[in-house]
């Protein structure tokens, strides 16, 4: 029994080892596996993200009426080291545009619900 396996290794046995196929052919087949990942990998990515975005949107505008009634505005951003840790933060935003912390959301926000401030979610 040998170990030589031509069959496996993209030649053809009766054709003096020449490739099936050219280097070209390779060449453009891993630029479309390439691309076809991508495509099935940035529109998940890109859903996510929104989704989470509006969550906090959502929880935090929830979380600063309850709290801060005389705030003008709110901000939910996503801090890597924020005042409530890694994650989505929550501001309150008074009339001279300064901003106070409400409340961690977390790193996947959830739905608004009766928060405490300053307590993780």
């Amino acid at each position: 029994m040998t170990d030589n396996h031509p069959e496996l290794s993209g030649y053809e046995p009766n054709d003096n080892y020449r490739p099936l196929r050219g280097k070209h052919f390779a060449t453009v087949m891993r630029v479309v596996v390439v691309f076809g990942l991508i495509a099935l990998v940035v529109p998940g990515v890109l859903t996510t993200v929104r989704v989470a975005s509006d969550t906090a949107a959502n929880t935090c505008a929830t979380a600063v009426v309850q709290y801060y009634p005389s705030a003008v505005d709110f901000d939910a951003r996503f801090d890597l080291a924020g005042p409530g840790g890694f994650g989505w933060q929550c501001y309150a935003i008074d009339d001279n545009e300064r901003a106070t912390f409400v409340t961690p959301l977390g790193i996947i926000p959830s739905a608004p619900r009766q928060l405490s401030p300053g307590t993780p979610t």
